[in-house]
């Protein structure tokens, strides 16, 4: 068994090199449109002065997950930090509520792993797959670590109610409740930002930098970069109250027809269910189509220790959606304002990465503004801040392209080879060892490696094909196999393509890899 492994690792790294090879040959002469202007000009000079009259360092637009990590890390470090976000109070979503071990390392990265306490917050130490009846364990590889390193699952609001007031305890930050309406811009710098106060006065506020973490539905992107926006399935949300999980403090993904079924617990008497369904329609709440599709093609595929509990919830009636988007991070560098958190980029949610990736851009941007004194030379710093785009991709890119790609082997298809794609993927994780535990921690931010993901994806590819294969190879089991292998192909390398190819896997050659502080 490890001969045949090594062979597959041998002819999926191959395949792998020349196919980055053809790409990275190939990417250049991609179209670049003009972004929609989401900017108001000004015409006197800037000042570096907030609506209230104070002197301040960064604007940071949204106080969500991003924006108030964000405002704690830069006000610690003695930056004077105004916050405006549309809505102070308590948030609350139906994603945003696992992090991931690698995720809680960046949070204590930046001092506020004191966060998910107080919070009723749960400790999860991996995932249970289950398909077709069977199920396997998923275990984070955390033996390494301190013993409070695991994943944390909680409410999304709690948790970012609990960093706004770490961030509003500090004197130099400022967390107003306003709507940014502009990004003010001067001869192609961004000089601040137009905003609403809450009681619907105009107001204008100016900084060297400003920072914008609006979220998914960011008004204000199109400006700051080149969306393409993708919303491949949509959330439906519901609460179990009260029922234990068939493996306790792990996640659960039910291999599902159509998508995938997750699980995991967000308090200790709640547990989260996200059942996702494919395209950007789903089944009416009102007239009762969205209980009775949960009921009729959801319930019979949940472990059945879940039905009750499920079925109390459908009754409940507090059912909610979210459209899942998916957006590469394609910056148009711009001096004085910088994108961040899923403003900036997003993934399926399927894998719970984001927070993990908004966290460590955040300790990336931290160490890259550290050595700066003085963020007035807007130009100079916008030059200096394109290296953020490079240092970011190991996690990023790691965690971004599992997530579109786990998403499209996980969804059920007609297709014999995709069907003996998610075959091969479930069971190449049952075999444990390395088989389970490399791809877990990449999934967890704890090995953000594009190369090793790249490998383990031709390798359950390649499995596929072996199953297939032996012990009688037949024409009909030869051609499944060579439409496994193109179908995994056509999975993963557009999202690679997206991510960039050289960034993701040739750092090093980019010149803002390089890029040193500016001096005074």
């Amino acid at each position: 068994m490890a001969d045949s492994y090594l062979l597959g690792l041998i002819l999926a790294s191959t395949l792998g090199l020349l196919v980055l090879y053809n790409l990275f040959m190939r990417r250049n002469g991609r179209e670049r449109s003009a972004p929609a202007a989401t900017t108001t000009s000004i015409s006197r000079e800037c000042r570096s002065r907030n609506g209230g009259g104070d002197d301040v360092d960064v604007i940071i637009v949204g106080a969500g997950v991003a924006g108030a990590a964000l405002a704690h890390t830069l006000g610690k470090d003695g930056r004077r930090v105004h916050v405006i976000e549309r809505d102070l109070t308590e948030p609350d979503r139906i994603v945003g509520e696992l992090l991931q071990p690698g995720g809680y390392l960046k949070l204590i990265e930046l001092g506020l792993e004191d966060c998910v306490e107080e919070i009723d917050a749960q400790r999860v130490f991996g995932y249970a797959l289950f398909k077709d009846g069977k199920s396997t364990v998923l275990s984070y590889p955390l033996e390494k670590f301190h013993s409070d390193v695991s994943g944390r699952s909680f409410h999304n609001g709690r948790f970012i109610q609990r960093m706004r007031e770490k961030a509003g305890s500090l004197p130099n930050v400022r967390l107003e409740q306003g709507t940014v309406t502009s990004l003010l811009e001067e001869k192609g710098t961004i000089k601040g930002v137009q905003y609403k106060t809450k009681d619907g006065e105009e107001q204008a506020a100016y900084a060297p930098l400003t920072i914008v973490c609006d979220g998914c539905f960011s008004n204000l992107r199109k400006s700051l970069c080149k969306p393409k926006v993708d919303v491949p399935s949509c959330f439906v949300g519901l609460v179990l109250e009260n029922c234990d999980l068939p493996y306790a403090n792990h996640g659960h993904v039910v291999l599902a027809d159509p998508s995938p079924i997750l699980f995991y617990p967000i308090s200790s008497t709640e547990v989260r269910c996200l059942v996702d369904v494919p395209g950007q329609k789903v089944p009416s709440i009102s007239n009762g189509e969205m209980a009775k599709y949960l009921k009729t093609v959801v319930v019979p595929q949940i472990p059945p220790q879940l039905h009750d509990a499920f079925l109390a919830a459908i009754d409940k009636g507090n059912i909610r959606t979210m459209p899942n988007r998916s957006m590469p991070a394609a910056p148009q560098p711009t001096p004085g304002a910088l994108l961040m958190g899923d403003a900036f980029n997003m993934r399926h949610p399927l894998t719970g990465g984001g927070m993990t990736v908004a966290l460590s851009d955040i300790v990336v941007l931290r160490d890259l503004l550290r050595p700066l004194s003085d963020l007035n030379d807007a130009p100079t710093l916008c030059k200096y801040l394109e290296s953020f785009y490079t240092l970011r991709k190991p996690v990023a890119s790691t965690i971004n392209t599992l997530a579109g790609a786990l998403y499209k082997v996980f969804c059920a298809s007609p297709d014999q080879a995709r069907k003996e794609m998610r075959q091969a993927c479930f069971d190449y994780l049952s075999l444990g060892g390395i088989f389970s535990t490399g791809p877990v921690s990449l999934l967890s931010g704890l090995n953000p490696r594009p190369l090793t993901l790249v490998l383990h994806f031709f390798a359950v590819a390649i499995y596929g094909v072996g199953r297939l294969l032996v012990p009688f190879p037949s024409p009909k089991r030869m051609w499944i196999g060579a439409r496994l292998i193109s179908g995994a192909s056509g999975i993963i390398l557009p999202i690679i393509k997206a991510e960039g190819v050289r960034q993701m896997f040739f750092p090093a050659t980019v010149p803002a890899y390089y890029r040193a502080p500016p001096m005074k």
